[in-house]
């Protein structure tokens, strides 16, 4: 198509704005709440100006999506509690806004991908900036906090589940994004990038993303090995498996961290289970929630009505928990069982399953399926679709490297 044409013209400004405004919502999430609901919505009336809604109904992740959601909607009417009915279902309109945009967005150039890829890391590495200024001013004091396995603040209003999980997901799509940086300072500047990054998530020691990061790298050296040379890709394993040992030994923070596991599990195995360990206080939530779900499993409790179950179930399985520490369920899965019941699940799983038919038979949908497993696997362990944060770190990461593959396959 011509580059004078009136059409590819139009097409290329709606994804110019896109690309300015999917950078906003990345700076949002870090900086600001409203922000982050701002350039959302912009986002989506940008991509979807001029389309007509016919189109609308094509979309079946988003359909289905829309589907689960209304379920929570429609659980306002068993829900006594309206307040935190209305909480639980508007934090979900991205659900019902983003697959939406992204779907009906015209595909990005190469060139605009590049753009939000060094802009992008700017922004993150800002982020791991405004961390490690907490550390380098004060090391013994926060290494101290991990012993009660309090970590180092960070942006994202201090969220270092969604933050470190962020900062992961931005590791693969650099690397995915490497092939198209086309000059010697780009690949410098983002090799030290992913080097800074990486470092720090050892550093943060959040459970999640380091677990998560880690299950990339092992996971990209096996493909390499499978693909490329196997001496090399052992060499790789050896090597990370020697940084690794080096990290546990000489970061003081992830050295406290992992202290803080063990003696979490050492409890365990001696039927200590105490509410003030966060991997025992998750343990007890889900044991409430499989309670409530066999009370409740057709319609569940209704949305509004879910932390008053929960808080009633600690009264009776676990009186002595304090009240700080009664929790939803921290499983997605459980969490909308038991708000809406076992038609909502048999939706979401069905919607969180649909992007394993995005990946198609070529080497670049390695990455697509690593944020895929990666999402999924804090579906699992954390509540993440009833937190603004949770949802836009879902749904951002997962729907951004799904238009980049549409990229590809027009290159």
């Amino acid at each position: 198509m011509d580059k004078n044409n009136p059409l590819k013209q139009k097409l290329l400004s709606k994804t110019n704005i896109a690309v300015v405004l999917a950078l906003g919502m990345l700076a949002g999430f870090l900086l600001e709440r409203a922000w982050l609901s701002f350039f959302v919505f912009a986002f989506g009336v940008n991509s979807l100006w001029n389309v007509h809604p016919k189109h609308w109904f094509k979309e079946k992740f988003w359909m289905v999506g829309f589907a689960w959601v209304t379920m929570y909607a429609v659980s306002y009417l068993w829900s006594d509690d309206k307040f935190a009915w209305e909480h639980h279902y508007t934090v979900k309109a991205p659900v019902l806004l983003l697959p939406l945009a992204f779907a009906l967005l015209p595909t990005f150039t190469v060139k605009q991908l590049r753009v939000f890829t060094l802009w992008a890391s700017a922004i993150m590495l800002a982020g791991v900036a405004y961390s490690l200024q907490f550390f380098i001013k004060d090391p013994a004091y926060y290494t101290e906090q991990y012993v009660y396995s309090h970590v180092l603040p960070t942006p994202a209003e201090c969220d270092h589940i969604r933050f470190s999980l962020s900062v992961v997901l931005f590791i693969i799509w650099a690397i995915y994004a490497w092939p198209m940086l086309n000059a010697r300072w780009q690949r410098w500047f983002m090799g030290i990038a992913v080097v800074v990054m990486s470092v720090y998530l050892h550093i943060l020691a959040a459970r999640t993303g380091l677990a998560l990061w880690y299950l990339f790298v092992v996971c990209w050296i096996i493909r390499y090995v499978i693909r490329k040379k196997a001496i090399v890709g052992l060499g790789m394993l050896a090597g990370l498996l020697l940084a690794t040992l080096l990290s546990v030994n000489y970061i003081p923070t992830l050295e406290k961290r992992v202290w803080y596991i063990k003696e979490t599990i050492q409890r365990y195995n001696r039927g200590e289970v105490k509410s003030d360990y966060s991997d025992m206080g998750r343990l007890i939530s889900y044991r409430i929630a499989g309670a409530k779900i066999a009370q409740h499993p057709i319609l569940g409790v209704g949305s509004g009505d879910m932390y008053a179950e929960m808080v009633d179930g600690y009264k009776t399985m676990y009186p002595d928990v304090p009240e700080e520490y009664r929790l939803l369920p921290h499983n997605q899965f459980f969490i909308v069982m038991l708000a809406a019941g076992v038609v909502a699940l048999a939706l979401f799983v069905l919607w969180v399953l649909m992007p394993l038919a995005w990946l198609k038979d070529t080497g670049r949908t390695f990455y697509m399926f690593m944020i895929w497993f990666s999402l999924v696997l804090t579906l699992l362990i954390e509540p993440v679709f009833e937190v603004q944060f949770g949802v836009f770190v879902y749904l951002f990461f997962l729907l951004w490297q799904k238009n980049a593959l549409r990229t590809q396959e027009n290159r």
